[in-house]
């Protein structure tokens, strides 16, 4: 597996190394060894997984609230998505940052995403699935979120939103979560 950090603390793109041959391929998405040298130790005790029918379909920007921060591995495993974390501790020199990455079944990337960041998606194709591994076990009064048009962020949806959740419109923006 190859780990390459991206432009906020911590949050890295893993390329796993693909064996192929005429049945198809096979990579190694996880081994907590190589995570815990190029990274540092994680322990995942849920995983979770998306489905979503249309192609513009929004989710995000969602967070769990410490003590219950969640570190995730998201990896797409049906179509494409364009994959967004945003930088929300008041404290890091990356705040008020984002950067978005394409995860896709073709190029089987994943997104390591530590505690304290925001995490939203939308999709690229119809009938996506996406697959997570998460560090804490989900607590929904401790859920929190980002709206995914806040100025501050100004995040660049790649497509027009054809579906999004009422939760995540009525989300509210980074200066409001932060002064909480």
């Amino acid at each position: 597996m190859n780990f390459r950090e991206l432009g906020l603390p911590g949050v890295y793109l893993v390329t796993p190394t693909r064996s192929e041959d005429e049945r198809g391929h096979f990579m190694r998405t996880w081994c907590r060894d190589e995570f815990a040298q190029a990274i540092g130790p994680v322990e995942f005790v849920q995983a979770s997984h998306s489905y979503n029918r249309k192609a513009g379909t929004l989710r995000g920007l969602h967070y769990q609230r410490a003590p219950y921060g969640e570190a995730k591995l998201v990896r797409c495993v049906r179509g494409a998505i364009y994959d967004v974390v945003a930088d929300i501790r008041p404290s890091s020199p990356s705040y008020g940052q984002w950067i978005g990455v394409e995860l896709s079944h073709e190029n089987g990337h994943a997104l390591f995403i530590p505690e304290g960041l925001a995490h939203g998606f939308q999709t690229l194709d119809d009938d996506t699935e996406v697959a997570y591994q998460i560090s804490a076990a989900y607590r929904p009064e401790m859920a929190g979120g980002v709206r995914w048009n806040d100025r501050t962020l100004n995040v660049r949806w790649p497509l027009p939103i054809t579906i999004m959740s009422r939760r995540d419109m009525e989300l509210p923006d980074l200066a409001t979560v932060c002064a909480a």
